[in-house]
């Protein structure tokens, strides 16, 4: 087993943190990994990352917790012409859209 110190070192690039968290997250979710391996990547996540939310984590790692405004508002409009989403999920979007716009 690794010693403390190890783990430091191996967390210390923020990238590799978050894809060790995405790997240990696909373990967790893949029906094909034991329970046991399941428990161990949960273990991981909770007591050596700290967390299970890299998408987060990486914003903070590369220096950019915001993301940019255009892309949300590409989205949101993106959404309410997708006819997939419900309308109620349509309206949300729009009234989103709505709020960045008259900000």
């Amino acid at each position: 087993m690794a010693s403390s110190r190890d783990k430091d070192e191996l967390w210390a690039s923020g990238e590799d943190r978050v894809n060790a968290m995405r790997g240990y997250k696909a373990a967790i979710h893949n029906p094909r990994v034991s329970d046991e391996a399941k428990a161990h990547a949960q273990d991981v996540l909770d007591n050596e990352l700290g967390g299970d939310k890299p998408r987060h984590d990486l914003y903070a790692v590369r220096g950019d917790p915001q993301k940019d405004p255009m892309r949300i508002a590409a989205g949101y409009k993106a959404a309410t012409k997708n006819p997939r989403n419900s309308e109620e999920g349509k309206q949300r979007a729009s009234d989103r859209l709505d709020e960045m716009e008259n900000r």
